[in-house]
């Protein structure tokens, strides 16, 4: 999903017990793994910190349980992951992944946007319906000890998204479209179980542009909050936001200003997601929707086995927004490509 998790995620910080740095083979018992941690781990990590985390590890590894505010509770597929993550933040040796990194070859749609490319003739007759399209994503933690509630922790996080006319030879193949999403948002477990699963908040403030100049320039800014819920395999999320307000251009052309005052007609208000790992698979499904205007998406995404640590990956997308360029034209598109990490 690029999800949710994807957003999922992103990966919560929905369990109390971790912090740390990361053990690049897993320690087997407790003494192992306390040095290990402080063999790798930074000078600002207390012993308290230390035993957290290898006690999470070796909890996890025993019996698939986790201490939340000092209760246990049923591991989930993303509590084991915040575990392994919270185990590398510290490390100055690794990258932590924030919502999925892919590569897709090919990368179909049923029109591409008529409208946006209509100034440059040549370019816009050029375009092919089949592309490609990756993404990269990284977060990095601001803070290491729980500042609110035991667990939580500040990130900023960075993603690109671009759409490469990889099989548009006439026109030298160029990148079509490139969406820049720096973030900033705070996360925190709850002690919530319903039904015997897990739960979290995050809260944040995002960015999101093209980086071109009038007339193709899109960009907005939000504020969000999110609510993820996990249950064994399960996951799911709900993410509303609200757009900060720009001042309204007088001139199409002006630098300055609102770019696209109704995208949110588009995109809409919030974002669902739900996501199931079934081991070897993951499947998720996230749906966006204005229920004033009738507008939205539906992404449909599943990883599958390939080789070592890579996943195959199959996307599926229909509606507004699979771009910032296309935030107003609705299309279907269908992707096939190669995944570096799991969805959660």
């Amino acid at each position: 999903m690029e999800f949710i998790l994807a957003r999922l995620h992103y990966k919560l910080g929905i369990v109390s017990l971790i912090l740390g740095s990361i053990s690049q083979v897993q320690a087997s018992t407790m003494s192992d793994c306390i040095a290990k941690q402080v063999e790798i781990g930074t000078d600002e990590m207390t012993l308290g910190e230390i035993r957290g985390i290898c006690e999470a590890q070796v909890s996890i590894a025993r019996d698939d349980t986790v201490t939340i505010f000092g209760k246990e509770s049923k591991a989930g597929a993303l509590s084991k992951r915040i575990v392994q993550e919270r185990q590398s933040e510290q490390s100055e040796f690794v990258l932590t992944p924030h919502k999925m990194n892919y590569i897709l070859p090919v990368y179909t749609t049923s029109e591409i946007n008529p409208d946006a490319y209509s100034s440059d003739k040549p370019f816009d007759e050029g375009l092919k319906d089949i592309e490609a399209k990756f993404q990269l994503s990284l977060k990095f933690p601001l803070t290491y000890n729980s500042l609110f509630v035991e667990g939580d922790r500040i990130y900023g996080a960075f993603t690109i998204e671009a759409w490469w006319q990889v099989y548009a030879d006439d026109i030298s193949s160029p990148f079509r479209e490139t969406n820049y999403n720096p973030e900033l948002f705070y996360v925190m477990p709850l002690d919530w179980h319903p039904y015997e699963g897990n739960t979290g908040l995050m809260f944040g403030i995002e960015h999101q542009s093209n980086g071109r100049s009038s007339p193709l320039s899109r960009s907005w800014n939000r504020v969000f909050a999110e609510f993820i819920y996990e249950k064994e395999n399960l996951v799911w999320f709900v993410r509303p936001w609200y757009r900060l307000p720009e001042d309204e251009k007088t001139d199409p052309l002006e630098s300055g200003g609102d770019d696209n005052p109704d995208i949110a007609d588009y995109m809409g208000h919030a974002e669902y997601g739900v996501g199931y790992d079934f081991g070897n698979y993951e499947l998720s499904v996230k749906l966006r929707q204005n229920f004033s205007t009738s507008n939205g998406a539906v992404q449909v995404n599943l990883t599958t086995p390939l080789y070592g640590k890579l996943k195959g990956y199959v996307t599926f997308f229909n509606g507004y927004g699979d771009s910032l360029i296309d935030y107003n034209h609705s299309q279907t598109r269908v992707g096939v490509g190669i995944a570096l990490n799991n969805m959660f």
